[in-house]
């Protein structure tokens, strides 16, 4: 009995102080993010287009250019564009001129989408630049799209004409897909279009190009430096051809793990070309040309060089840039080659070229290069 009383007396003693006790504080409440909300999607046009584009660009989640008439001497400027915008280019676009360096367009960010309408058109309104001197001299010429620190981002369906010279410069990119793109400058094949470059790629990665369609006065593509680079189901006509190069003497020259694969070079100086500059350093390795056909090529069908010096074949060729693990294959090329033209031309440093893979490879129509050096045994010069 006087067990129960006192754990009655206990338990009674543990209520009350329980009573007394202040309650657990209740847990505290973050504040949600004054976040400015986005507009779902903003359109501009007309000569104040780009002016406010830019101004409004971290504001609209979508983007729409309708006609945009850029003035002279001003770059189209959606460098800071927030997270997945997406940024849509209707009608004509238009740039006013004025001897400078550019560039017209200059888009970068993260996740951003960027697409052509049907029927649109990007007009660099080149001929009023086009001088036959390119960047080699005559008036300033501004380069067109900087298409720099693109992450995870996509191209789609651009229509691309008359640039003053370079296309598209791609670099500082990760994760960037080009599909379906035109560049359109034949029609400086007559009025002086010079260095009109397709597409300049240098410092990215994971670069994937696809159903290109390029008609210049340079090279179709040009890797410069990068990794990982693809380009598939393209046609390059009146221009230079497929290139890796010139590599060495920039602050990047390695080339690793560059893929040209069932597409088309035609009406073309060069098919194939591969060069390394005299004298420097870098890395060119596992590069892959596979199921190339050409046709009317005026000088090279296949050009690999390393006594690139501001031109091609120029003295004796040095071994800083090794050319490895190379793959040819596949090139169709029966009687591409005019009768003044080489179909293959190979010059290498000692020992710089190595381990190459050289299968179905049919260039005919051409001379035979008589100055071929240090060709490995798989290859045919």
């Amino acid at each position: 009995m006087q067990i129960h009383k006192l754990l009655g007396s206990t338990i009674l003693a543990s209520l009350a102080a329980c009573a007394l006790a202040s309650p657990p504080p209740a847990p505290a409440i973050t504040a949600a993010p004054n976040l400015a909300k986005r507009a779902t999607s903003c359109t501009f046009s007309g000569s104040s287009g780009a002016a406010s584009a830019s101004k409004s660009q971290k504001s609209c989640s979508t983007i729409i250019l309708s006609s945009v008439a850029v003035p002279s001497g001003t770059t189209l400027d959606l460098s800071d564009l927030e997270d997945d915008t997406t940024v849509i280019f209707q009608g004509k676009t238009t740039w006013g001129y004025k001897e400078w360096s550019g560039p017209l367009l200059q888009i970068s960010g993260t996740g951003i989408t960027i697409k052509g309408d049907t029927g649109a058109y990007l007009d660099g309104q080149g001929a009023l630049w086009w001088d036959g001197e390119g960047s080699n001299g005559g008036k300033t010429k501004p380069k067109f799209f900087y298409a720099h620190d693109l992450i995870s981002s996509t191209i789609t369906d651009l229509y691309i004409q008359n640039t003053p010279v370079q296309a598209v410069s791609i670099n500082g990119c990760d994760g960037l897909t080009i599909t379906d793109m035109t560049i359109n400058n034949s029609a400086g094949d007559s009025a002086g279009g010079h260095n009109t470059d397709g597409f300049d790629i240098g410092s990215s990665s994971n670069v994937v190009i696809t159903g290109a369609n390029v008609y210049n006065q340079d090279d179709c593509v040009a890797v410069n430096s990068g990794t990982d680079i693809t380009f598939s189901g393209g046609v390059c006509s009146g221009g230079h051809g497929l290139s890796i190069g010139s590599v060495g003497g920039r602050s990047d020259n390695t080339v690793d793990t560059v893929t040209f694969t069932n597409s088309e070079v035609k009406a073309s100086t060069n098919g194939i070309r591969i060069k390394a500059s005299v004298g420097d350093t870098g890395t060119i390795t596992g590069v892959t040309y596979s199921g190339i056909t050409l046709e009317t090529i005026s000088g090279y069908g296949i050009l690999i060089e390393q006594n690139y010096d501001g031109g091609d074949l120029k003295g004796d060729p040095t071994s800083g840039i090794p050319i490895t693990d190379l793959t040819i294959k596949n090139i169709v090329g029966t009687g591409a080659v005019s009768s003044s033209g080489y179909n293959v031309a190979i010059v290498c440093g000692s020992g710089a070229c190595s381990n190459w893979t050289w299968s179905s490879v049919k260039v005919t129509g051409g001379k035979t290069y008589g100055s071929c050096e240090n060709v490995p045994s798989v290859a045919s010069c």
